[in-house]
């Protein structure tokens, strides 16, 4: 199966079996909130993270992922949305006063988890925030030109909102992050097309596949495994992930 898109191939959304499958995003996220996370993850160093949620989810989605790293050291930091509605000006406005804050009040350079559009977000504020920011990780973020997805008719219904330079464009030139970046995906996600959230490969980048729905990916035992994982890199030890050291569990 191809992996890696072209920047001309088209990306329609999941089909329809995929989303009917994101019915399990229930279990997930009562699984995920009871559980709190696997026990045996490796602490963390202690430096900030922070979390922006996806496309009409607000702080509160995020907040089981928070809390599994909390519990590992990490000084986790919200957005500020309680809802996202997609780019519009309140918002990015709300984000360029937000990050410069975490970044301060951490004391050193951030990691950024961005879920769905959240990722997206994370993307362009690595780029503009060089030096600032330590490595992205994306949860189901269509950050490839040309996807289609489930969201795709209410967003065009928003969008006339939104700010039309900032809103995620078409026509762009793919072009990679300059700081480690980890793209977590799932075949089966029922909103955005997989192939949409992959990175093509090269030097510090990494797509990682898991067994989820798109609207619990957050609160999945693999991903808090995956983000505890690639957090506890020490800066400048960059090396892709290993499923085979995890202990339990499915990657």
């Amino acid at each position: 199966m191809k992996d890696i898109i072209e920047d001309s191939d088209p990306l329609p959304a999941p089909p329809l079996w995929n989303l009917l499958l994101e019915a399990r995003w229930m279990k997930e996220w009562v699984t995920g909130v009871i559980a709190g996370g696997p026990r045996d993850l490796p602490e963390g160093d202690g430096h900030g993270v922070l979390l922006l949620p996806g496309f009409l989810a607000g702080d509160r989605s995020l907040a089981p992922l928070a809390r599994v790293l909390r519990r590992l050291g990490y000084r986790t930091y919200r957005s500020g949305l309680p809802i996202n509605p997609g780019p519009t000006p309140a918002t990015l406005e709300r984000l360029r006063r937000r990050v410069p804050e975490v970044i301060h009040r951490s004391g050193g350079s951030i990691s950024i988890v961005g879920q769905s559009l959240g990722g997206i977000y994370a993307r362009e504020i690595a780029r503009r925030t060089v030096g600032e920011v330590r490595m992205v990780i994306t949860l189901g973020s269509p950050f490839r030109d040309g996807a289609d997805t489930r969201a795709t008719p209410l967003a065009n219904r928003l969008a006339r909102r939104w700010d039309r330079e900032e809103a995620h464009p078409r026509g762009v030139p793919y072009r990679p992050l300059p700081v480690p970046t980890t793209c977590v995906y799932s075949r089966t996600d029922g909103i955005v097309p997989w192939r949409a959230c992959v990175e093509e490969p090269g030097p510090r980048r990494e797509n990682i596949e898991v067994r989820t729905s798109h609207i619990g990916m957050s609160v999945h035992p693999s991903v808090f495994r995956i983000v505890a994982d690639r957090l506890a890199q020490p800066p400048g030890k960059w090396r892709p992930y290993r499923p085979e050291r995890r202990r339990g569990g499915n990657a």
